[in-house]
């Protein structure tokens, strides 16, 4: 059976230019902080990385820490406490704040105190967006990059997330970027590469990977790619509201990224729908998550203000500029066929 990947939120398939610029770095065998000639070449790909997702990503005089991802950028950024978010942040940045900040129904954060907030910039489940990121200790950037335009250096962000895997780099390589003259209190500790602020040699191969992916993505984005993109999503969505009227397009009235539909038809389990799509040769992913054997409900939704039965019946559908029509149909189908069926043991 064929397969179509529509979980492009959770992590995009490696790009070719990623791919290459990951093998030839492969034959870089010294170590950046070696002084030799092999260690002139290995630190030379990873300042070419650094040069390059500060070009995609509009740092300007800020700097690019390199991290083993996301998660451990958002552990250094906020490792020092004393910063607040909302309930429907990642989780992340959510493990490390106060969850005070509120969210109204469209998903929107209300930032009283930007100093001492993180805020996402894109939410990876519903896919709204949010603004007003002047002096915010830190913005999850990791699901914007690459898909909206967002420049660092007009954001006004203290700090910033992003992963390359996200924009179709390799796994296990993300960055912290920091103001110019802003620091954060080291977490890892030792040799004192990237600047002092993140201890241990770096992963080369995988940071030549996020270099290239970076400025791939973002000629895609100068190229328009994601406003076909849209019109995919929005072809799905007007379908399913057309054939299941009761489904529940969360954030349909908000701005969301181009490729993110999060769907909920209240009382079909969400781990359900994820299954029965597996088992049609789709992936896609749930609001709602299993864990030790319990459902948890989506605490994005529940943020939002959606009851219990609403929350733990969402799924998300992230595509990518590689997915075609006959794709997101084949899917609208295959769910279609399921929701009859769901509606019929419930009638």
């Amino acid at each position: 059976m064929s397969r179509t990947y529509l979980d492009w939120n959770a992590t995009a398939p490696l790009r070719d230019e990623a791919r290459s610029a990951m093998i030839a770095a492969m034959d870089a065998i010294g170590n950046p902080s070696s002084v030799h000639a092999e260690g002139r070449k290995a630190l030379a790909i990873v300042e070419r990385a650094r040069v390059q997702i500060k070009a995609a990503f509009g740092v300007g005089s800020g700097d690019v820490v390199f991290t083993s991802g996301a998660t451990e950028g958002a552990g250094l950024v906020l490792n020092a406490g004393g910063v607040v978010c909302a309930a429907s942040e990642h989780d992340a940045v959510h493990a490390w704040c106060d969850a005070q900040l509120p969210v109204d129904s469209d998903g929107r954060v209300d930032v009283s105190a930007p100093d001492t907030s993180a805020l996402q910039a894109a939410n990876s489940e519903t896919g709204i967006l949010q603004n007003g990121f002047e002096t915010i200790a830190l913005c999850d950037a990791v699901q914007a990059f690459g898909k909206v335009p967002f420049a660092f250096e007009w954001s006004g962000a203290k700090a910033a997330l992003i992963s390359a895997h996200k924009i179709g780099g390799p796994k296990g390589i993300g960055a912290v970027v920091l103001q110019s003259g802003h620091e954060v209190p080291t977490l890892v500790k030792g040799g004192g590469q990237e600047q002092g602020r993140r201890s241990g040699t770096e992963n080369v191969i995988g940071i030549a990977g996020f270099g290239a992916a970076a400025e791939a993505a973002q000629r895609d984005l100068d190229n328009g790619l994601w406003q076909e993109v849209q019109i995919l999503r929005d072809a799905l969505e007007a379908r399913l509201a057309d054939e299941a009227p009761d489904s529940i397009i969360v954030g349909q009235d908000a701005s969301r990224l181009p490729n993110t539909s999060c769907i909920a038809v209240p009382g079909w389990k969400g781990e359900t729908q994820v299954m029965q799509m597996d088992l049609a040769g789709y992936a896609i992913s749930a609001g709602s998550a299993c864990s030790s054997g319990k459902v948890k409900q989506s605490r994005v939704l529940k943020a939002m203000g959606f009851d219990d039965t609403t929350a733990s019946s969402a799924i998300r559908v992230s595509i990518g500029p590689s997915t075609t029509r006959d794709e997101v149909m084949g899917f609208a189908d295959a769910w279609l066929a399921q929701y009859r069926k769901f509606k019929a043991r419930a009638a």
